[in-house]
């Protein structure tokens, strides 16, 4: 058996038809409409009027309240599940599209191999999710892509190129500068992930939320080189450099020495919208599979969806089962 390993993959360092339903492999290559959603999802706050809107909007818990008829959502979320089905429910067409290619895994670490929680610093895989990715990786070279620093991952083996070291000073500058001015906003928390920082405020009053998202970017107009975009529930600040998690998968695939084959088979699990970028990847390759973790239906690029971490570790044991 050939033992991969996990490749820790820091995203701003670095350097994957049934009955009733249609679906295909590879995925269309990006066209019109998938450049349009992409669009969207790039300007983030931008398309929905404002950064405030935004936050809201990022919040599962305004689309549970959000005022509807019970039916109609339900039917929203069939048809979302027949565009974006169970990667658990059709594992089988999955694997035939998969047959006789080599998978190469890309996983996404918060919200995916890990539950979001209050304090990011306690987010950590459970021991049983730990032993579901050494599994997977002695099958599948694996890689996890985080915004995390290596200091806060897995202990595992890294593949490093840093585009953005060059902001390091200044990174730093603005995280002290955001600690001071959330120090008056409870609640709210700033992660210093090295080569990007994360305000976070899933523990703040939703009236401070204008607030918050006012004082990060009164902090960010002295430094235009920065750029701001949005996650579930937390802004990050990014350097202004042609890298994301998509370009971090095309980096791995040819460090892995997969760019420019045929015969390979990439699968990406992610939860957030800085995903977008790898499922967008992936259709533009018309290869693998995108996999979305999500408990709502959600504009996306992905191919197929999965509701939590729990079911991630699910399919990562078909995974090895199914090599087995």
């Amino acid at each position: 058996m050939t033992k991969h390993g996990v490749v820790v993959v820091p995203e701003d360092t670095v350097v994957g038809l049934a009955a009733g339903r249609q679906f295909s492999f590879p995925p269309p290559r990006a066209g019109d409409s998938y450049k349009m959603l992409a669009g969207q999802i790039d300007l983030g706050a931008a398309m929905m009027g404002s950064w405030l809107d935004s936050m809201k909007a990022s919040s599962p818990r305004h689309k549970l309240v959000a005022p509807r008829v019970a039916v109609a959502g339900d039917v929203e979320q069939d048809d979302w599940m027949e565009k974006h089905p169970s990667a658990l429910g059709e594992f089988e067409s999955l694997a035939a599209a998969a047959s006789g290619k080599q998978i190469v895994m890309f996983l996404d670490y918060d919200g995916t191999l890990s539950p979001i929680v209050e304090d990011p610093d306690s987010a950590m895989m459970t021991d049983e999710m730990r032993e579901a990715v050494r599994s997977v990786s002695e099958h599948f070279p694996t890689a996890i892509v985080s915004g995390r620093g290596r200091d806060k991952g897995e202990q595992a083996r890294s593949v490093l190129c840093q585009p953005a070291s060059e902001f390091l000073p200044m990174i730093g500058e603005v995280h002290d500068l955001l600690v001071a001015k959330m120090a008056s906003i409870p609640g709210a928390m700033v992660e210093n992930n090295k080569f990007c920082l994360s305000v976070h405020f899933r523990c703040v009053d939703e009236k401070k939320w204008g607030t918050l998202a006012e004082q990060v970017r009164s902090v960010l107009r002295e430094y235009p080189r920065l750029r701001l975009t949005q996650g579930r529930k937390v802004l990050e600040i990014r350097p202004v450099i042609k890298w994301d998690k998509g370009r971090a998968l095309e980096f791995l695939l040819g460090a892995l020495g997969f760019a420019d084959r045929a015969d390979v088979f990439p699968i990406y699990i992610g939860d957030d919208r800085t995903d977008e970028d790898a499922f967008r990847v992936l259709r533009s390759r018309g290869q693998g599979a995108g996999i979305l973790v999500t408990r709502f239906p959600k504009d996306t690029l992905a191919s197929f969806s999965l509701r939590n971490p729990a079911e991630v570790k699910d399919f990562l044991h078909e995974l090895v089962i199914a090599k087995s």
